[in-house]
């Protein structure tokens, strides 16, 4: 029988013949406060599902008779008195008008130790909120481990697609087709993107991703052994689909990644368990304690003055000087310089410097007026007319208005 452990408001479990059947539980919920218990196996997938429909009866409907409610309500999830789920569990709602799923794969530590799991429902509309209670009591699975373990990964399926009952229980009866186990279960469900996988593009209706642990109590089949010859290890290398022979099986519904499946034989495993040998629990007679003395011995620091400021300083000084030396006692002089250069420039550069001190003394002897133009007209504070500066006596017709270049 396949094993997969579902808690909703109705239970299913899944037979050898792929048949699923059904038996209806009906339990009595307060509107404030209801427990409800779940007796999930250690190693066997774990999915609860968190209905819109049986949480809104816990918030008012909508305020005109007649009308659909239809509020959005999301969940949120942990474990009482922490703020997290447990390190197993997972949790899921793609939008506000979808139903919430808790899944995992619960651990043999936890065995016979009640889970209780709060679960705080939002109503988006109302901003309202109601609280339940889940007690997962988590109980020991017969034959675990399982001794054969394989991982699929199906590329076409998002986690929550690949949750749900009826999808979950054609992938098994399509692996129980190939296997052909005596037991098999599944063991756990992973998300592409909680491996490092990428956010798909909104196009062609692309999905995450899923990676699926199935458990089975006989080795491998052949099939299942055939992606790890070398020609398929080749394939897998340059990034071909490997030939399986199998693959025609799950090609009308799932579409495995051969390359990235994973086939783990407990059985081959060597343990590296090592026996811890207690002793008595005391240390072995070191003599007797002898604590510090309290008078502390005076310490001279003078060594480490001379180290630390002392000789790095006479380096600096050392440096400083010759330095000083390089730069005020061997400067060449304008006399060197000039013994260096050329009597032809010198002359040149002579002439240069007499032609412009002539000009500046000829520009500071100019007394005539400037032109009437170039004077501002308006005062530049006070922004008021301002009157020539020539008295209008002055002759200024024959002023040019720019002055010409003698």
């Amino acid at each position: 029988m396949h094993e997969v452990t579902y808690s909703m408001s109705h239970f299913c479990l899944f037979s050898v013949s792929y048949l699923s059947f059904c038996f209806s539980v009906y339990t009595i919920l307060s509107k404030v406060h209801s427990d409800r218990n779940v007796y999930p196996s250690a190693g066997v997938l774990f999915v609860h599902v968190l209905e819109r429909e049986y949480f809104k009866g816990e918030f008012p409907p909508y305020p005109k008779p007649g009308e659909i409610s239809n509020d959005p309500i999301t969940f949120n999830t942990n474990l009482m008195g922490y703020p997290d789920r447990p390190g197993w569990l997972r949790y899921i709602q793609r939008t506000p008008y979808s139903d919430g799923v808790l899944y995992g794969s619960p651990t043999v530590e936890n065995v016979g130790k009640p889970t209780i799991i709060e679960i705080t429902a939002y109503n988006r509309r109302t901003f309202e909120t109601a609280r339940h209670n889940l007690i997962i009591n988590i109980m020991s699975a017969e034959d675990f481990p399982l001794p054969y373990q394989a991982e699929f990964f199906i590329r076409n399926m998002n986690v929550e697609e690949m949750l749900a009952s009826e999808v979950l229980g054609d992938f098994l009866g399509a692996v129980k087709n190939v296997w052909q186990p005596e037991r098999l279960n599944a063991i756990n469900i992973t998300s592409a993107l909680d491996r490092g996988g990428r956010v798909p593009l909104p196009i062609n209706d692309m999905k995450e991703g899923v990676y699926v642990m199935v458990g089975a109590d006989v080795p491998f089949s052949s099939c299942l052994r055939e992606v790890e010859n070398p020609q398929n290890q080749l394939r897998c290398s340059q990034e071909m689909e490997p030939v399986i022979t199998c693959d025609k099986k799950f090609r009308t519904q799932f579409h495995i990644d051969w390359c990235k499946i994973s086939l783990v034989d407990n059985t081959k495993q060597v343990s590296t368990f090592q026996e811890v040998i207690r002793g008595e629990g005391i240390l072995p007679d070191g003599g007797e304690y002898k604590p510090p003395s309290d008078t502390l011995k005076s310490r001279d620091y003078y060594s480490d003055f001379l180290i630390t400021l002392a000789v790095p300083s006479a380096i600096a000084l050392v440096l400083f000087l010759i330095l000083a030396y390089i730069m005020c006692c061997r400067r060449e002089g304008v006399e060197k310089r000039n013994m260096q250069t050329p009597d032809i420039q010198l002359v040149h550069h002579s002439a240069i410097q007499k032609s412009t001190k002539e000009l500046r003394d000829m520009s500071k002897n100019r007394e005539i007026a400037w032109p009437l133009s170039t004077l501002p007209v308006f005062h530049p504070v006070t922004g008021e007319i301002v009157p020539p500066l020539h008295t209008d006596s002055y002759d200024n017709t024959s002023m040019p208005l720019m002055q010409t270049q003698q």
